[in-house]
């Protein structure tokens, strides 16, 4: 398999864009029940896009499932189930604590547990710590995290300083402590889609035995987590829309309105969806460690999501030192992608 650290990076850093970028068509959403929308948004990007995008990619799809065991297609599977409840809580840190401050705390706890764990657990780990490129890898998940941290301080510092009215005037239903916890518990079980990818591996080797592109392996494996993810969110979003009584948000509304609704659901989550699409692809080139390209995709995800955070004045009146402290933190994550990409050329 073709190295090309610099491409993958790049790949990566586009899905990374997308992935910072599908909460935005959210916010567009009118007068529909949170439940209703993001299960809306979930269908593309849990169902309808990864099919479409894998069919196209790897037309014997099912013939390749087809020579799978129900083991190798359950821990995938069952992964997906728990990286829904990430996903479903993902959504709710957003609304609690703002694109920066909610991606760089949840991002953060999914680029330690999704990269290291899988490591440890399949004894990779030390397979890096005796070899130059495996050093430098866990030279810039290292550096990751202080990045993480330093963004995440910038957060924090930022919620000091601001009154609970100027908050609330860029993130109405703003809830630091609230928030925190959620974004705990979204982080752990967000990385269980790391905890997938790897789970699935057999299922991506025998795609790539059967003569598809290495670009385009993981396809079969997402779509059978994101089949778990479903599930978990299909669920939990209709007891949701039950109890809340906001079943009828599926089509009461104004015909343009609920068009509008449906475009903007759809466009949120075909977004995310292309963050793996293209981390696939950019994955496949990151050489020996590849799997630590997790870590980049966090990285540049909390950068793209600070952008967004800027640009919708989040930070607005943070004052020069809770800028400098972020300026530093994100500038640490960027240093942090280099690192681990050059790692694959040793």
């Amino acid at each position: 398999m073709e190295v090309n650290p610099l491409l993958g990076l790049l790949l990566i850093a586009l899905g990374a864009l997308s992935a910072a970028s599908f909460y935005v068509p959210f916010s567009k959403v009118k007068n529909m029940a949170w439940e209703v929308y993001w299960l809306v948004g979930g269908f593309f990007s849990w169902i309808a896009v990864p099919i479409i995008a894998t069919l196209i990619t790897v037309p014997a799809l099912f013939e390749l499932y087809g020579t799978l065991s129900a083991k190798t297609l359950f821990w995938p599977f069952f992964f997906g189930v728990l990286y829904g409840f990430g996903g479903l809580t993902f959504g709710l840190s957003m609304r609690y604590l703002g694109l920066s401050l909610g991606y760089a705390i949840t991002l953060g706890i999914i680029a330690v547990f999704g990269t290291l764990v899988p490591a440890i657990v399949s004894g990779k780990i030390t397979e890096m710590v005796a070899s130059a490129g495996g050093l430098i890898t866990l030279a810039g998940i290292a550096v990751t995290v202080v990045g993480i941290t330093l963004t995440g301080r910038a957060g924090i510092m930022k919620d000091k300083l601001l009154p609970d009215e100027k908050k609330k005037e860029s993130i109405k239903e703003f809830d630091f402590k609230k928030g925190i916890l959620v974004a705990l518990f979204a982080g752990i079980m967000s990385a269980c889609f790391a905890f997938g990818i790897e789970a699935g591996r057999p299922i991506s080797e025998k795609a790539v035995s059967m003569g598809v592109n290495p670009l385009w392996r993981q396809g079969p494996v997402y779509i059978v987590i994101l089949l778990g993810t479903f599930l978990t969110n299909v669920v939990w979003c209709l007891i949701l829309a039950v109890k809340n009584k906001t079943l009828k948000d599926f089509i009461k509304a104004s015909p343009l309105l609920l068009l509008k609704n449906y475009l903007f659901s759809a466009l949120a989550g075909s977004l995310w969806y292309i963050q793996f699409f293209l981390y696939g692809m950019g994955e496949s080139k990151m050489g020996r460690f590849s799997f630590a390209a997790w870590s980049i995709l966090m990285a540049l995800s909390i950068v793209f999501s600070t952008f967004w955070g800027i640009s919708r004045h989040e930070w607005k009146g943070s004052g020069k030192k809770v800028t400098t402290v972020l300026v530093i933190g994100l500038a640490v994550l960027i240093i942090s992608t280099f690192i681990i990409g050059i790692a694959g050329l040793f």
